[in-house]
């Protein structure tokens, strides 16, 4: 399922102000999609409109168009986009509200009067996937942040969405916590064909998942691509984004191979300068 945006801008309701700015940008059925910018650039408000919360929930000035597989975010209500984009926000209490996490990931299959045999495959099948197995009878207030985050992946996919967009999920965990819900992630890209855009400050741990990087300031792509293409380009460290520290490294040796290939992790940093000095 593709995801075309076009020419889109928005302001909210009351404010003259862009907070999206002509923006136009296209997702291919199953990449792994970063998504990065300054505080303030448009991050949130782009993935509200992925699934129809602005303009249907969040009202204000919409110019252009998102089309998702084929549909105008414009001309279909909240809860059908919520079965092809699903949405994680930053905070997964947020969007708790069952008293167990079994309830949880049954709830939103529920309200849309999913049959209740199907209602259970999902559960089962979700709860095996995500590795859900020691919580299921758990309430959401007993669970850890790095918990809480994964029973929010798997009550969005519940409802079988094709995308799934994630407003910076790890920003109230700790680094291993936030390790887990990434690997996750790049687990469900890889092995069940989910599309993820994925809104995250913390590049050094999104660089070596992400196949393209979109980054955003004042409302407007300043810079998009293959991810290693777009950490090289001297304008993304100017907007305030913070370059990994293998990407810098990279930079300083000044070694034209090594640039060339731009490895994104210790490991591949460590094994391309092993390779040089064989040569």
């Amino acid at each position: 399922m593709s995801i075309e945006i076009n020419h889109l801008s928005f302001s909210y309701r009351g404010s003259k102000t862009k907070v999206l700015d002509d923006i136009t940008l296209s997702f291919p059925r199953g990449h792994f999609v970063g998504l990065a910018g300054p505080s303030g650039c448009g991050k949130t408000t782009l993935a509200r409109c992925l699934n129809g919360l602005i303009p249907h929930f969040y009202p204000g000035e919409m110019v252009g168009d998102v089309i998702i597989d084929g549909w105008n975010t414009q001309e279909h209500a909240a809860h059908e986009l919520a079965q092809k984009v699903g949405l994680v926000f930053q905070n997964p209490e947020n969007q708790l509200v069952a008293p167990n996490v079994e309830r949880e990931i049954a709830f939103g299959p529920e309200n849309l009067g999913v049959p209740r045999q199907e209602i259970r495959r999902r559960v089962e099948d979700l709860i095996r996937l995500i590795r859900l197995e020691e919580i299921r009878d758990k309430a959401p207030f007993e669970l850890s942040g790095g918990e809480q985050q994964r029973v929010a992946i798997a009550a969005t996919l519940a409802l079988q969405p094709e995308v799934l967009v994630l407003d910076e999920p790890t920003s109230n965990l700790d680094p291993l916590s936030a390790f887990e819900v990434l690997q996750l992630l790049h687990r469900l890209n890889r092995e069940n064909q989910l599309t993820v855009i994925l809104i995250e400050h913390r590049l050094e741990l999104v660089a070596p998942l992400a196949q393209e990087l979109v980054i955003l300031d004042g409302g407007c792509v300043v810079a998009g691509g293959p991810t290693r293409e777009v950490l090289m380009d001297d304008k993304v460290a100017d907007v305030g984004v913070s370059i990994p520290k293998i990407v810098q490294l990279v930079k300083q040796l000044n070694h034209p191979r090594l640039q060339a290939v731009c490895p994104l992790s210790v490991d591949s940093t460590v094994k391309a300068i092993l390779e040089e000095l064989e040569k």
